[in-house]
């Protein structure tokens, strides 16, 4: 059946509302200190382990407008030999102790923290075709959850993004701790989210909001947008700006989407866009966004952050 863009992009989305956010406990996953990760299933030991007491800074960030000077809030540039666990969260399984397996999504990895890797100078998340337990493929998703979470300002990362049919690279962010509600009437924005890079899903990459009232109540918006040169080979740079009133999604310091329209039912606007959130890298791998790898996709595949920053505008 052929559909037009718009429809296409109802049909893609519609299924996922729940699962992008990953969200329980109201919005977000339950505090890592307070999470039971299930007995292993043949995990070798992992070198990258969370920290039992992380502290949390949240920043208050002044609005960007054209021409602003930014002042860097905060950053990670990966240049040490090792991710930084009180800057860091560590995800480990399929979403299950979330209440969520499959993250919600039917996606088939399952996450381990020593997929992710600095080498450098760089972020590796790498997705590998590898069996734990019952699981045909592995992965990594790290996040600043109860360590950093910002409100306002602009958030951006250069990227290398992997493809192949099935391969789902993200870089996004969640409520810290909402008021409003579950997911997502506490609220996603979906910096870069990108499918089947090289195949189905060409060199186009989405930004979208996630909002309304908790699932199934959910809505959401969003655009997407051809970047002119290869995503898998060269590395962009993938930012929003986010003010009270206003969220704009770049690529390469080009604007290709704008919005100021959203609404939150546990709140007036400008809910659910007035809190702090907080980052998440991560590379799912099949789930109803992408369909399933098929006998094409070579793995592994890798994607590639060299910095993530944080910057406030001009008071």
């Amino acid at each position: 059946m052929q559909y037009t863009p718009s429809e296409r992009f109802l049909v893609i989305f519609l299924p996922i509302l729940l699962a992008v956010s990953a969200c329980s406990d109201g919005d977000r996953p339950v505090p890592s200190s307070d999470v039971e990760i299930p007995p292993p299933i043949g995990i070798p030991p992992q070198n990258n382990v969370n920290s039992a007491n992380p502290t949390l800074t949240l920043a208050e960030n002044d609005d960007v407008s054209p021409g602003d000077a930014l002042t860097l809030v905060w950053s990670d540039e990966f240049e040490g030999a090792q991710l930084d666990p009180d800057v860091w969260f560590f995800e480990t399984g399929d979403g299950t102790e979330y209440g969520i397996p499959g993250w919600g999504n039917n996606e088939l990895q399952y996450y381990l923290p020593d997929n992710a890797q600095l080498g450098g100078g760089v972020l590796t998340i790498e997705a590998r075709a590898e069996s734990i337990g019952q699981f045909d493929f592995t992965s990594a998703r790290i996040n600043t959850r109860d360590r950093f979470a910002f409100k306002y300002g602009r958030v951006e990362a250069s990227m290398r993004l992997p493809g192949g049919q099935g391969v789902w690279p993200a870089f996004w962010m969640l409520a810290q701790n909402s008021p409003y509600g579950g997911w997502a009437a506490s609220g996603e924005i979906d910096i870069m989210e990108a499918v089947n890079l090289g195949g189905s899903g060409g060199n186009t990459v989405y930004g979208t909001i996630h909002y309304g009232g908790e699932f199934p109540n959910n809505t959401f918006s969003g655009e997407t947008y051809l970047v002119p040169t290869n995503t898998m080979t060269d590395f962009h740079t993938y930012a929003v700006e986010w003010d009270a009133t206003e969220i704009r999604w770049y690529v390469d310091d080009v604007l290709y989407a704008m919005r100021n329209n959203w609404s939150s039912t546990g709140g007036p606007f400008p809910a659910p866009f007035d809190e702090h959130f907080y980052i998440l890298f991560n590379v799912a791998v099949g789930g109803n966004f992408p369909g399933n790898p098929d006998a094409n996709t070579v793995f592994p595949v890798t994607m590639e952050v060299d910095w993530v920053r944080v910057y406030s505008g001009e008071p």
